[in-house]
Parts: structure tokens; sequence; C-alpha cells
């Protein structure tokens, strides 16, 4: 193994990515939001194909909020646990509507003052809807980011601060996405394919 520095590897990374991105479809910051949501414990892939029309039935925060719960539940039933999400989404619409006017904050304290909206779904949506950077600390932001050795930890604010000290502030939203498409693609969770990693002589996890 070679003694690489975190932007040493992230820049090979990112070659070895050069279209990593957001892979949730969405038109404006409500919509990623709510694809954010409901991408937890299902796949982007499958989130897309119930976003179109969940969003031709609630374009907007008003009409997800006075949706009909049953016909909610029906729409967005493959994304798995729809009854749990459902009611996550009328309560972050509900609180769009009367908290801000229907309209999606960019601050994150405000963003986390929405019903289960943490750090984690705010960084997503302030990162690719309004363009301001923040580190995505999702299930393979921490895999990759610990068997890197950029963190030790399994907590999702701290992986957050540690990955803000090791990148500029203008990388972190890209740092993130660069992470998820390695994470998916080759470091996955059970079987890493080391052999075919483009930073393998640099991680200190290899064959571990």
């Amino acid at each position: 193994m070679t003694q690489a520095s975190p932007g040493d590897v992230y820049e090979r990374l990112r070659a070895t990515y050069p279209d990593a991105h957001c892979e949730l479809d969405f038109d404006g910051p409500f919509q990623l939001l709510i694809a954010t949501v409901l991408s937890a414990q299902s796949t982007d892939k499958g989130v897309n194909k119930v976003t179109p029309a969940l969003f031709a039935r609630c374009p907007d925060a008003a009409a997800l909020a006075s949706i009909d719960r049953a016909e909610l539940e029906e729409i967005i039933r493959p994304t798995g646990f729809f009854r749990q999400k459902a009611a996550s989404l009328q309560g972050i619409a509900e609180a769009l509507v009367a908290s801000f006017d229907g309209e999606v904050p960019k601050d994150i304290d405000a963003l986390t003052t929405l019903p289960g909206v943490g750090r984690k779904t705010a960084n997503v949506v302030r990162g690719h809807a309004f363009g301001l950077p923040g580190i995505t600390a999702d299930t393979h932001v921490m895999r990759v980011s610990r068997r890197l050795g950029w963190t030790s930890s399994d907590k999702p604010e701290q992986v957050e601060r540690d990955l803000n000290a090791a990148f500029p502030e203008a990388e972190w939203t890209m740092v993130s996405d660069v992470l998820i498409f390695h994470g998916r693609r080759c470091c996955n969770a059970k079987a890493p394919a080391c052999a075919d990693c483009p930073v393998a002589d640099a991680c200190p996890s290899v064959g571990k």
C-alpha cells in the first residue's frame, strides 16, 4: 500500500467516475426532498419509477399535504415501507405549507426542522437542488470513507465532520457523489471488488 493523501485518492476516484451525480430524477428542491425520503431502504431506480406518477398527482407541498393517505400509499407502495413513508411525506408537506409558504428552505437548520429530515437528507437537497456544498453521510459514504481510513467513526455527523475537514468546501458535494458511485459500483458492502479498485494500492482495507 502506498501512502496517499485523501485529496490524491479522491482525485483518482473522481477521474474514475467523471459522471458521478445524484441518481434520483428530480426537478427542483421539492421533488428532490421527496425523492430522497422515498429512497430510504429502496434503490434510486425504484424511486425513479414511482416519482413521475407521484409528482403528476402532487406537484407541490399543498397537494401532497391534502392527498388521501390511502391513495398516496398506493402510489409509493413499490418503494417499500410505504405506510411509514406516506406519513413522513405528508408530515413534511404539512410543515412546508405551515412554516415555509410551501417552499423548501435552503438553510440546513430550517431543513432539519422538517419531520424526519436529518442532515443526510438536508445535504442531498442543499448540494443538488441549491448548489450549496455538503457531505452526504449515507451508508456508502460512511463505508467507503472508513475503508479508506478517512474516518474511524460509524456516526454520520462525525463522518461528515471528518470529511469536511479533509476536503475543500467546494468539493463536498462531489466527494459524496464520487464515494456513492464507488460504493455502488466497486466497494460494496458484502464483497468489495478490491481486485478491480482503482485506489486499491492506497487503501488500508484491501483484502480485509
